[in-house]
Order: C-alpha cells, then sequence, then structure tokens
C-alpha cells in the first residue's frame, strides 16, 4: 500500500488534498463554536450547535488523522527528522488536553474567562499545526 503511495503519481496528492479537507472540518468547526461561545449568533441555542459542530470537528480530524498516519508511514524517517513535523505533533498533543480538560470541566456549560482562554487557545494551537504542516513540505 505505501509503495503505492509512493509510486502513483497522484496517490499522495489526493491524500494530502484529503488531509486539507480533515483540518478545514475541525478548524472551521471549532472556530464557529468558539465565535458562538464568544456571543455571536446567541440566538442558535449553545448545546445543539455545539453537538453539530463538533460532531463535524472530530470527523475532521478523524479524516485528518486517517490521511495523516498514511502519509507518515510512506515516509516516516524523513519525517521524524524534520523538526516541523516534531513540533506538529507536541502541538497535537497540546491540542488534545486542552480539548480534554475543557470537556472534563464542563466548559460548554460554564461558558466562563477559562473556558473562553481555552477555545482561544485551542484555535491558536491549531493554527500552528497548520503552519507546521505547510513547512513540512519544504
Amino acid at each position: 500500500m505505501f509503495a503505492g503511495l509512493q509510486s502513483n503519481a497522484w496517490a499522495y496528492p489526493a491524500l494530502e488534498a484529503l488531509h486539507v479537507m480533515g483540518i478545514a472540518l475541525l478548524l472551521g468547526n471549532l472556530v464557529a463554536l468558539e465565535m458562538r461561545v464568544f456571543g455571536r449568533a446567541a440566538a442558535i441555542p449553545m448545546q445543539p450547535f455545539a453537538r453539530l459542530s463538533l460532531t463535524i470537528a472530530i470527523t475532521g480530524f478523524a479524516v485528518a488523522a486517517c490521511t495523516g498516519l498514511l502519509m507518515f508511514a510512506s515516509h516516516p524517517g524523513e519525517l521524524l527528522a524534520n523538526r516541523f513535523f516534531v513540533v506538529k505533533m507536541g502541538l497535537l498533543a497540546a491540542a488534545g488536553a486542552n480539548a480534554l480538560l475543557f470537556h472534563l470541566r464542563g466548559s460548554l456549560q460554564r461558558l466562563d474567562s477559562l473556558a473562553r482562554v481555552q477555545m482561544l487557545l485551542s484555535t491558536g494551537i491549531w493554527l500552528a499545526v497548520v503552519f507546521c504542516g505547510r513547512w513540512i513540505a519544504y
């Protein structure tokens, strides 16, 4: 399978495109949720909106994770030697820890200042992940 990724001229670019689409679903829905947390679209009830937004974000993460693992498997040595890849993996761990803490403390029900800080932190981390991902290619 990994040899197919390396030998087919279309396979790896298609995988990259799917990876970007997954990231777009993830980041786009997190930003939409963040806007709602900060008071935009206040007429939309928070819980149903959050359920929809997070479901789509998790789907995007799953797509990005699966495609990322396939891309990694086709060039593991090269990627492990790339400092931007290593930083990206650390940022992914930080994003996961932030999300876990956000949900464990019930931040969507509280919507307090800490919840807002965590939302901003989440968006910042994910943007840094995207920048690191782009630098991996160069």
